[in-house]
């Protein structure tokens, strides 16, 4: 499939057009953000990992009914992806107390929630994606109350078989954010997964020693990514002997201009 012009650039992807009105070209990058993009980074491999391992989610999704705009992985760093119109809303689903909760509600980190627990964030980098309640939502018209029932159902699945999927691979499900859009066929307008999973949208504890696997390594100066992205995609079973071969050259390449500096 032929790559055509840029059409939008985040913190950690961008999206090219195709010769095909309906389906983008969605590219990892290898850049490290965090605190609204004041702590910047390249860290050579995050993409590639990113990659397989929100193609492997997404795959996993899509086989229990779960719509996304995943059409394939087209190589280290790329997907095809539909085309849909993003819902401007952050979707944070809640496990585990931890991070801006804590710090907002005084709430003990690790405390487990009794429920899962979902919060808004409006999806604007200059107001620094404020905390908003479904009123906002509504009020301002960025979803309609029937796609947000209807968000909310998906994510709870959603939450259910990833609790699974990673407990059974020694690995807590803390939190994590979602975001959907809108799909436009025949006239007709559908709310689907959209974006990725993967450790820069998650947060992930070992089961047994509460390590950190996810973007908190780089938030809080515990250490590289990449083994602990690498450690994630393992225990998923994705990395085979070619693929695992690939990251670790990516990693020592990225050890070697680390040391150059």
């Amino acid at each position: 499939m032929k790559k055509g012009k840029k059409i939008y650039e985040g913190k950690a992807k961008i999206i090219y057009s195709t010769s095909d009105k309906d389906l983008v070209i969605q590219y990892f990058k290898d850049d490290a953000t965090a605190f609204n993009n004041q702590k910047k980074s390249t860290i050579e491999g995050k993409g590639v990992l990113n990659n397989r391992i929100s193609e492997h989610i997404l795959s996993k999704l899509s086989q229990i009914g779960i719509k996304n705009h995943l059409v394939k992985r087209l190589n280290m760093r790329e997907q095809v992806v539909k085309l849909v119109e993003i819902i401007p809303i952050e979707f944070i689903v809640r496990n585990v107390a931890t991070g801006s909760l804590t710090k907002r509600l005084g709430i003990e980190d690790g405390t487990i929630l009794k429920e899962p627990l979902i919060e808004y964030c409006l999806k604007d980098d200059k107001l620094g994606d404020p905390l908003i309640a479904e009123e906002h939502i509504l009020a301002f018209d960025w979803a309609s109350k029937t796609e947000i029932e209807k968000v909310k159902k998906m994510i709870l699945r959603i939450n259910d078989f990833m609790i699974g999927m990673f407990g059974g691979v020694g690995i807590k499900l803390i939190d994590f954010k979602l975001e959907f859009g809108r799909l436009t066929s025949n006239g007709k307008k559908e709310v689907i997964l959209a974006d990725e999973i993967s450790p820069d949208t998650c947060r992930l504890w070992d089961s047994v020693t509460d390590k950190k696997l996810d973007k908190d390594r780089f938030r809080k100066d515990l250490g590289d990514l990449i083994p602990a992205y690498t450690e994630v995609a393992k225990r998923l079973g994705i990395l085979h002997e070619q693929s695992n071969l690939s990251v670790v050259n990516v990693t020592k390449l990225s050890s070697i201009k680390r040391k150059r500096k």
